[in-house]
């Protein structure tokens, strides 16, 4: 029942993030979902999004307790500069994979998901970015909708109104959202494939690579 008396608020929210108009998400919310990612720490802006699934600003050396006693055994950063200048744990692998959310693609998304998915196997995962918003969020939003299954409208409405930052952050990855085929997303990361079309830069060099084998 939740969702259906918010909808038309998130409506509202995600129009004024577009439009660059001051959004008054935070207010509309009376009740945190049990479903949305649940906070852990606040300093790290450190959330559960699920029970192997953990999201973040940047770290430092002070997290590495709180993540040891998280268990958590790998770490995807999503910034060019690496983890090692404060992660140097060797229980706990790290995979980077930067991007821009106002250059974000379909490769992108897939690289994380097939990333987080293997992680998983391994044991419990924290992405993060700087701020752990708005690269973190989207991340977060398109693997609750690819991989668990949301529709597109709870995601966006836990994205921007699930107090992880400022929401003038979120207008890239809420307009990638909005254009995504989830049905392609799901069939190429089932399928194994780099992309959703045949004409990514990725699915180019794969096919040049498998050619030239041949």
């Amino acid at each position: 029942m939740f969702r259906v008396r918010l909808f038309p608020a998130l409506c509202l929210s995600l129009a004024a993030l577009l439009h660059g108009l001051p959004a008054q998400a935070e207010a509309t919310a009376t009740a945190r979902p049990a479903d949305w990612a649940q906070p852990v720490e606040v300093q790290y802006n450190l959330f559960q999004i699920s029970p192997t699934l953990y999201r973040s600003a940047l770290p430092d050396g002070g997290a590495v307790p709180l993540l040891k006693n998280l268990r958590v055994a790998t770490v995807i950063n999503f910034l060019p500069e690496a983890d090692s200048s404060w992660l140097s744990e060797p229980g706990i692998n790290q995979v980077q994979l930067p991007y821009r959310t106002n250059h974000v693609d379909d490769a992108d998304v897939l690289k994380t998901l097939r990333a987080i998915q293997a992680a998983e196997a391994n044991g419990p995962v924290l992405m993060h970015c700087k701020h752990g918003s708005d690269r973190t969020g989207l991340m977060a939003a398109m693997y609750r909708v690819v991989v668990q299954g949301w529709s597109k409208e709870d995601a966006l409405s836990e994205m921007t109104q699930g107090g992880f930052g400022d929401s003038t952050h979120f207008k890239d990855g809420i307009r990638y959202m909005m254009q995504a085929d989830i049905d392609k997303l799901r069939t190429a990361l089932v399928n194994g494939d780099c992309s959703t079309s045949a004409f990514a830069t990725c699915s180019m060099k794969s096919w040049f690579k498998s050619a030239n084998v041949e």
